[in-house]
């Protein structure tokens, strides 16, 4: 059975949580976000900690991926999440051009990326893209959305990976 729901969720300073009777929402520094309750999990907000606890045995589960939910979000509104993109291959590039994110990646065409609302993209250097938010999941997709125009190829590594990322290398065939 899970334990992850016992454990608390510390509010970060400055964050703010109010729960309804069908959502809890989260709001920091950074933004406000908000997810649907399950009916059966109950949410208490005591001492600067948010606790959470199942109704049933069968729900805990359901209490267990809650308190994850709110922590990133907690963690969300207060600091922020971030994945950063690398470009591997010759003539490969990232520019910003307003707020739309422009990619050459050996096409015959530039491929453009208008980010969605609450997600920051910056270019540090030409071969690097940094994707921010305060929305986990959101700033994930996003990065995976991006990779996807031209994931790395395991025989020279080239395309778009994410900075932690190790490609598997395969030999070429030989005659």
């Amino acid at each position: 059975m899970s334990r992850v729901a016992k454990k608390p969720v510390a509010l970060a300073k400055g964050v703010e949580v109010s729960v309804q009777p069908d959502s809890i929402s989260v709001k920091g520094p950074k933004g406000t976000l908000s997810i649907a309750k399950p009916a059966g999990v109950e949410v208490r907000i005591e001492d600067g900690q948010a606790l959470l606890s199942a109704s049933d045995s069968s729900l805990v589960p359901m209490a267990g991926t809650l308190r994850a939910i709110v922590a990133n979000m907690v963690h969300g509104v207060s600091a922020g999440f971030e994945r950063k993109l690398e470009l591997v291959g010759v003539g490969y590039r990232a520019a910003m051009q307003g707020q739309d994110l422009n990619l050459s990646l050996g096409f015959s065409h530039p491929v453009l990326f208008a980010p969605p609302a609450g997600i920051t993209i910056t270019t540090p250097t030409q071969t690097e893209i940094l994707v921010s938010g305060a929305d986990k999941q959101l700033v994930g997709e996003v990065a995976a959305k991006i990779r996807g125009y031209r994931p790395p190829e395991p025989y020279k590594g080239k395309g778009v990976k994410y900075s932690d990322e190790t490609i598997i290398r395969k030999e070429a065939k030989k005659a």
